[in-house]
């Protein structure tokens, strides 16, 4: 009697099991792309190994006068869906992307005072915060939960509220870890590195900042984990300045260290960067070296092994003379938004050997190949789908995936 009762609790367990399967699997969102890469072309667009999602242009994000810039991405951490939020001149759009063949459109938050379309968004603690380098702009913030639940779109947001720190600003970015932002290229602190505090995200906390170097152009900041371990658990930023390559130890935020800076051959204007997982390289661009120097899009490889010493690595030269814009590392594929050239898939597994390989790219700019600042502008290739978000100055929104076998 015992055995009988426990095989068909047994039998039941494995059907019901099954049962949650399959519903589970009805109720995965299917994802056909719009247009598939097939001999070299998704519709009008170059491509290699990656397919077109959904396309939004830029009348659709604003009206005939809109422009992009930045992008950045947010998953709803209880139920996993996912966005896209543009930067224009006009504002930021937010587009509910969990299902991309039927991609919306919520609205827009509207920039606070000044049509320009330098802007730059970041998110922290399921908060947006929205710089842009137009006067008297400061910092605009958004609770993105605002984004679940709405009926009717496109509507038009409000700022939870602004933040008048400094006039306006070049770039935002954040160390999760530690909860701080890192702006840079404000009128204050000389054009360096201004510091908040984002750990209450309802209050907004100056906390100090550095001014001994350039003007900042980006930084990137992490929480070290790398192979120098002089500064383990160490927050390290790095700033892609006008004139130089500078690293700080900025745990102490009232007393930042300035590591050592650095500067290359031919510099230009070094622009953004991103670390290898292991911290042992850092990957950066120079927005100025193609136009200067007439040569190919040139990244440019350090060795970080010790960050009081940084070496040069090696360049790796692009198949075009484009400008390479903003760049990021995930696993061991480097995602560059090259302008006029589109997103470059870059293999960096043999980075120690001082190799790079391209594996794939979609264009987004497919009128040319020039040195000027057209098209692609950012690429934000973190979604747990593995979707990957583009912004193009000229042709707006696209959310491509690479293509299945």
């Amino acid at each position: 009697m015992i055995k009988k009762t426990f095989f068909i609790i047994l039998i039941a367990l494995i059907v019901g099991c099954a049962k949650n399967d399959v519903f589970e699997r009805e109720n995965q969102i299917i994802i056909n792309p719009i247009a598939k890469c097939e001999n070299g072309f998704a519709g009008e667009y170059p491509c290699n190994d990656y397919d077109l999602l959904t396309h939004i242009s830029l009348e659709e994000l604003g009206d005939e006068n809109t422009i992009a810039s930045n992008c950045w991405g947010w998953s709803d951490p209880v139920n996993k869906n996912e966005f896209a939020l543009i930067c224009t001149n006009k504002g930021v759009t937010f587009i509910n992307i969990t299902d991309p063949a039927n991609a919306v459109v919520l609205g827009t938050l509207k920039t606070k005072n000044e049509d320009n379309v330098l802007r730059n968004i970041v998110t922290f603690q399921s908060f947006a915060y929205v710089i842009s380098e137009s006067s008297n702009h400061g910092i605009q913030s958004l609770n993105l939960g605002r984004l679940l639940g709405i009926n009717n779109p496109p509507v038009e947001f409000t700022s939870d509220k602004d933040y008048n720190f400094f006039r306006g600003a070049s770039n935002i970015s954040v160390d999760e870890n530690s909860g701080f932002a890192y702006v840079s290229g404000t009128n204050t602190f000389n054009g360096g590195i201004h510091f908040l505090n984002l750990n209450k995200p309802s209050k907004v906390l100056e906390s100090d900042g550095f001014a001994d170097d350039s003007y900042s152009n980006e930084t990137k900041v992490i929480t070290y984990k790398g192979p120098d371990t002089d500064y383990t658990d160490k927050e390290i930023l790095i700033g892609s300045n006008n004139s130089e390559v500078v690293i700080l130890d900025v745990t102490d935020k009232e007393n930042p260290v300035k590591i050592t800076s650095f500067t290359y051959p031919n510099i230009g204007k070094a622009h953004q960067g991103w670390f290898t997982e292991d911290f042992k390289y850092f990957i950066f661009g120079d927005t100025l070296d193609e136009i200067n120097n007439g040569v190919n899009t040139n990244t440019i490889v350090y060795d970080f092994t010790d960050l009081d010493n940084p070496v040069h690595h090696f360049n790796y030269e692009g198949n075009t003379a484009a400008i390479d814009n903003k760049s990021y590392v995930k696993n061991n594929l480097y995602y560059q938004a090259n302008f006029t050239n589109g997103i470059r898939i870059i293999d960096i597994s043999n980075i120690d050997s001082k190799s790079f390989t391209e594996i794939g790219f979609f264009d987004t700019y497919p009128e040319n190949n020039n040195t000027e600042a057209k098209g692609t502008v950012n690429v934000y290739p973190y979604l747990e789908s593995g979707n990957i978000i583009v912004s193009d100055t000229n042709n707006g929104f696209f959310l491509i995936r690479k293509s299945k076998t």
